[in-house]
This record gives structure tokens, C-alpha cells and sequence, in this order.
């Protein structure tokens, strides 16, 4: 049984190689605190772990802190998919603060106890994790009295300390995707806009949105949740509506996936996906009873959110979580959310493993393939349909696409090369990691032995644009009438 000798002597054995850390989860967190928590982790873990600012402050000077939890810590390994959370963008709003806080010594604590889920997770993930991304109106929050009803003002502090929502800035994507749509544009789909636009369309009032796009294009990030307050659901894109109107279902290209990843949340929560008592007093918003989620444009219209540009931004899927209905609740009660959400952080980590994974390379050279296009068509029960949002490899050429379970179509393509194909089912077992499928792609003007075998249905395969020299075209001409003949079972004159 430990008592409080057992508790000294190891501090002391532990004080020979780091610091003797205990974290205080019954406690609101100030910016001191804040710094001082995520290194006192990284301290523990020095070997998994590192702490990082971004470039900037804040309005008020603060920086936005991160700590990453990685078995190489501080590189991209082409591979292993980069997951992050974000919390308390609105500063008021400060349970996603606390947990996330808590969410880091409790990895770090696991995987020094041989935890094999945690271990797994660490060695095999790149995990940024940001508690507040509005320290400076967490401050503002916390330094306002609590009202008569022993509760917080509800707006103060949810701003920063110009004013500005910074879930309110972001670069309108979703007005630009919804023009393309009705002009009949479909190839313009994915990353609407480079790094420079995006920083120049987010007003210099919200520095801090304006060091998360930085952040953003900074790394190769596969899935993320921003972490908020005030309800009590997982909200997935799109959360802007293509008609305007305050409250319409908006989906997005990958809306069975985004349907998936928030239930992964919602459904291991304490809470989420059970029967409670709804935070509006109206009741209209009794999420559990669809499982503990909400398309955003269903439940209320939000442009210029985070959420919606990371997706049209990047290759980052990102959904919105409300963690409780009390947005700045007494420390006391601190304990039971992380409770609550323990499990649901820890689940929504593996998902950055559903889908495919693998690498792009030059064929002739092996080198990487960096902006390579990838497109997915679903061929599931037997339709067969454009998932009309294109991923793109990274620096690396290492590529990740999150896919539920099923059949897929796969096309890559990078100018100078000729498309490459492969259909392939899913299967999905987030602790054996994402399927890996690669692609080597034939520069255009090179000999070609034959075509590699897609593993598609004939009726499938594209017929793609073939340039070369009149022999070479002949004989990708003769074999593809070969198995055109073959489909079709019928006499063929050459």
C-alpha cells in the first residue's frame, strides 16, 4: 500500500534524473501553470515527448504552447500520421484546457508503466497537443466573478483580447468550394488556398489564428479535434451551409467518414451517446438520441470556422467537440470530466490509423513524390463514386487516407507522370495501423514493361492519357484492346 514514505522515496530516486511531477487535476490552470505542467511532463518523458511554441504571441504576449508525444520527437518519419488536439479557443471555455493537460501526463505516465495501447499509440503516432489556443482570454475568463447563479458570464473571456472569435477568422473555404460546385467546377477540391492567402484573409486582430494557419501548413497533419464548451456532442463538417440558411444538413465529400470519426469520439465518452439531460433548456438539442453527434450545418451555420478549413486547407479531418454544458465549471468538478472524456481522447488518437497509407516514388529513380495527387472512388455495394476530396502526399511522399471499411478505386497522379491504380478493400484495425498500399508512378517518355496490375474490374479502369513515342503507344494501345476484348467476350477486328 503506498503511503506518503513510499511517495518520498521515489521522488527522491526520481529526482536523480528528472523532476518529481504529480499533476493536480482539481485546479484551474493559469498561464504559469499552463508552461510549467507541459514541461514538467516532458521532464518525465524526455524521451517521447518535447515542448514547442509557435512563432508569434498572442494580443496580450503569451505564447501558444504545444507538447508532442512521439517515439522520435521532433521529426516527421514518413508513415506515421500526425494527430493533434486543440483546446480552449474560446478562452471561457476551459474544461478542454484541463483535460488536455491531464490527457498529457496521463500518456506519458502510461507509457512508463508499460501501458501496450499507450505504448502502441506513442510509437506509432506524432501527437501535437495544444491546451489552450486563447490564453489570453482565459485570463479575462477566470479573473471575471462568477454571477448569482455560481456560474460564469457566459460570453466573457470567450474572445481574445481584441474581441475577435477565433473560431469566427478563418479564411472562407467553404464560400469558395460552394461557387466551384455550382459553376461545375469539381477539380479545384482540396487545399483552396496556399499558406501566404491564408494568412493575408485572417485579420491581424487574431494573431493567434494567424500562428494556427502557420501550424497548419507547418506539418503534415492527418485528423484533429478542437475541444470546446457549452454543449454536449461531437460536431463534424461541413459546418457552414451551401444554401445560407441558418440550419441545414451540410455534407461534406467524406461525410460517411466524418460521420465515423465523431462517433469514435461520442461513443466511448462517459456521457455523449447516453441518455442526459440536454444543455439547452428547450430540449431541442438532445444529441444522444443520435448517438452523441451533429453535422454542423444541422444543428446552426458557423463560416470561417477552424474546423472546415483544416479540411479544405490541408489533409488534416478535423471534427468539433462540446465537452459539457457548464463552460468554466468549479475546479471540484474538474475530475469528473476527465473521467468522462478519458477514454473518448484516447480512442479518437487511433482513428489517425483507418484507411491507407504508403509512400509515392519515381518508379525509375525510387525518390520520393512530393504533391502527388491521390483520389478515392467508393465502389462499396457495388456504386461506384467520386469521393470528390483529393489528399496529397507529403514532403516525403508518404501519403495518408482515412476510408472507412470498404471497397475503393485509388488513382495517383503528379504532373510528369502517368496515373497509377489500384482498387483494394478496407478492413479496418486501427491497432495494426492503416493498410499500406504504395505507389510508383512511370514518368512520362519512359519505357513501360507491360501495365501493372491494378487489381481493378476492367469496367473500372481509367483510360488515361498516354504520351510517348509511337511504339511505346502501340503497345499500351493493344493491350488495353486485349482486355477490352476480354470484358466485352466478342470477335474484334484490329
Amino acid at each position: 500500500m503506498w503511503n506518503s514514505c513510499h511517495l518520498f522515496c521515489l521522488c527522491l530516486i526520481s529526482a536523480i534524473t528528472q523532476t518529481c511531477f504529480s499533476y493536480e487535476l482539481a485546479k484551474h490552470h493559469d498561464y504559469d501553470d499552463l508552461k510549467r505542467t507541459l514541461k514538467d511532463v516532458s521532464a518525465k518523458c524526455e524521451d517521447i515527448s518535447r515542448v514547442y511554441s509557435l512563432p508569434g504571441e498572442t494580443v496580450e504576449k503569451r505564447k501558444l504552447w504545444v507538447i508532442e508525444l512521439s517515439d522520435n520527437p521532433g521529426k516527421h518519419e514518413p508513415g506515421k500520421p500526425e494527430f493533434k488536439y486543440v483546446g480552449n479557443m474560446h478562452g471561457n471555455e476551459v474544461v478542454s484546457r484541463e483535460v488536455l493537460l491531464k490527457l498529457a501526463d496521463y500518456l506519458c505516465d502510461q507509457y512508463n508503466q508499460g501501458n501496450h495501447t499507450v505504448q502502441w499509440i506513442i510509437n506509432n503516432t506524432r501527437i501535437h497537443i495544444m491546451p489552450s489556443m486563447n490564453p489570453d482570454g482565459w485570463e479575462a475568463a477566470n479573473n471575471s466573478p462568477r454571477e448569482t447563479d455560481g456560474k460564469k458570464n457566459w460570453l466573457r473571456g470567450r474572445s481574445n483580447a481584441r474581441g475577435v472569435d477565433l473560431n469566427r477568422v478563418f479564411p472562407d473555404l467553404d464560400a469558395i468550394l460552394y461557387r466551384d460546385e455550382v459553376d461545375g467546377e469539381t477539380q479545384h477540391n482540396n487545399h483552396l488556398e496556399k499558406l501566404a492567402l491564408a494568412v493575408q484573409d485572417t485579420p491581424t486582430e487574431a494573431p493567434e489564428a494567424q500562428m494556427v494557419i502557420q501550424w497548419l501548413f507547418q506539418y503534415p497533419f492527418v485528423l484533429s479535434a478542437n475541444l470546446h464548451g457549452g454543449d454536449l456532442v461531437a460536431n463534424y463538417p461541413f459546418d457552414s451551409t451551401r444554401s445560407g440558411k441558418q440550419r441545414e444538413y451540410t455534407a461534406s465529400p467524406d461525410d460517411a467518414t466524418f460521420r465515423y470519426l465523431a462517433e469514435m469520439y461520442a461513443l466511448p465518452h462517459g456521457l455523449m451517446a447516453k441518455k442526459h439531460k440536454p444543455c439547452d433548456m428547450s430540449g431541442d438539442d438532445k444529441f444522444y438520441k443520435q448517438g452523441g453527434i451533429t453535422n454542423g450545418g444541422g444543428w446552426y451555420s458557423v463560416t470561417k470556422g477552424m474546423q472546415d478549413f483544416n479540411y479544405l486547407a490541408t489533409n488534416c479531418f478535423e471534427i468539433t467537440l462540446e465537452l459539457g454544458c457548464d463552460k468554466f465549471p468549479p475546479a471540484a468538478d474538474l475530475p469528473m470530466y476527465w473521467e468522462q472524456n478519458k477514454d473518448a481522447l484516447v480512442n479518437y488518437i487511433l482513428q489517425s490509423h483507418v484507411g491507407i497509407k504508403g509512400m509515392v516514388v519515381d518508379r525509375v529513380s525510387d525518390t520520393p513524390i512530393s504533391g502527388a495527387t491521390v483520389k478515392v472512388y467508393n465502389m462499396t455495394d457495388g456504386k461506384y463514386q467520386y469521393i470528390n476530396h483529393d489528399i496529397t502526399s507529403a514532403k516525403g511522399g508518404d501519403y495518408y487516407r482515412l476510408l472507412i471499411d470498404g471497397q475503393y478505386r485509388v488513382d495517383v497522379q503528379a504532373p510528369g507522370y502517368r496515373t497509377a491504380t489500384k482498387c483494394l478493400v478496407v478492413e479496418n484495425d486501427v491497432m495494426n495501423g492503416a493498410q499500406v498500399v504504395h505507389f510508383e508512378l512511370s514518368p512520362l517518355g519512359e519505357k513501360v514493361e507491360g501495365i501493372e496490375d491494378s487489381g481493378c474490374p476492367d469496367h473500372v479502369n481509367g483510360i488515361e492519357e498516354i504520351e510517348g513515342d509511337d511504339e511505346e503507344y502501340e503497345s499500351l494501345l493493344k493491350d488495353l484492346l486485349g482486355r477490352l476484348r476480354e470484358y466485352f467476350s466478342t470477335e474484334y477486328q484490329d
